[in-house]
């Protein structure tokens, strides 16, 4: 299995049946983005483009998908990052107990936003270089403090 290091989106309004390695599909109009795992292994990857899920950003033609993709459930494994059309690999391994936990917050993050009547903001968006704008960062102690308050 040879893994890639860079990956090319597709604007698509449906994703096709048959996805070539290296390519991000994305529909904006259902909210998702599409993609062979990137270690090589051919496995369908789905995330789902919402405020709770990934968020998609597009600069300049280059995309980038956060949070990273694990792909805790695939036997590969497999642990990575799209930013600007690059694949930043993970270099750790997660234990089973590592991956319930992150789905045990995730989860309650959800439970919380939603529970807040939060509108399900754009999930993806076109930035250019007049109106971008410094992302303030936020730690993994404040985002579990806005989760419990």
């Amino acid at each position: 299995m040879m893994r890639n290091s860079a990956i090319s989106p597709e604007f698509v309004e449906l994703i096709p049946e048959d996805l070539r390695s290296g390519v991000l599909y994305i529909s904006r109009k259902y909210k998702t983005a599409v993609h062979r795992c990137l270690c090589g292994c051919g496995r369908k990857v789905v995330t789902p483009l919402s405020a709770t899920d990934w968020q998609l950003t597009v600069r300049g033609g280059k995309i980038s998908l956060y949070p990273s993709i694990g792909n805790w459930s695939s036997p590969c494994r497999s642990h990575y990052w799209i930013d600007n059309n690059t694949v930043e690999w993970s270099t750790d391994d997660w234990t089973d107990s590592r991956v319930a936990a992150s789905r045990r917050f995730d989860k309650a993050a959800k439970d919380n936003f939603y529970s807040r009547g939060q509108p399900n903001r754009a999930p993806v968006t076109t930035a250019s270089a007049d109106n971008l704008k410094p992302q303030p960062s936020v730690s993994w102690w404040g985002l579990i403090k806005e989760i419990f308050n």
